[in-house]
């Protein structure tokens, strides 16, 4: 996965998602729960990569941290709740997903099956 279109295709799979721009700029493009309204994953490039900021349970914030050099504490966001991957094909795929799909989770406030994988893992 290194495309925005990648991500914001995988993100729009799970239930009551739209994609947001608020900050009228096309950069930064989000994806939203559409009942609490809250993001969980936005959307930006910056040095060359496409770049996701995804929420974060702080218990394993360290370990996607140590496990992939690509993951960085939230670039302007909170760095204890938020994580930065650089998808810069160095995550498999797989990996990205499961963030992507934990950070919904966590906005949404339940746990659910992640979108054609039977479930989170």
């Amino acid at each position: 996965m290194k495309e925005r279109k990648e991500v914001l295709d995988f993100g729009l799979t799970f239930p009551e998602v739209y994609v947001d721009t608020p900050f009228h700029d096309d950069n930064w493009v989000l994806l939203r729960y559409r009942r609490n309204k809250k993001a969980f994953a936005w959307t930006y490039e910056r040095e060359g990569h496409i770049w996701v900021n995804v929420k974060v349970d702080p218990q394993w914030r360290d370990f996607w941290r140590n496990a992939y050099q690509s993951v960085l504490p939230g670039y302007h966001q909170n760095k204890e709740h938020w994580n930065s991957i650089v998808l810069d094909g160095t995550i498999p795929d797989g990996e990205i997903k499961r963030m992507i799909a934990e950070s919904y989770d966590l906005i949404v406030g339940k746990t659910i099956s992640m979108p054609g994988n039977g479930s989170k893992g």
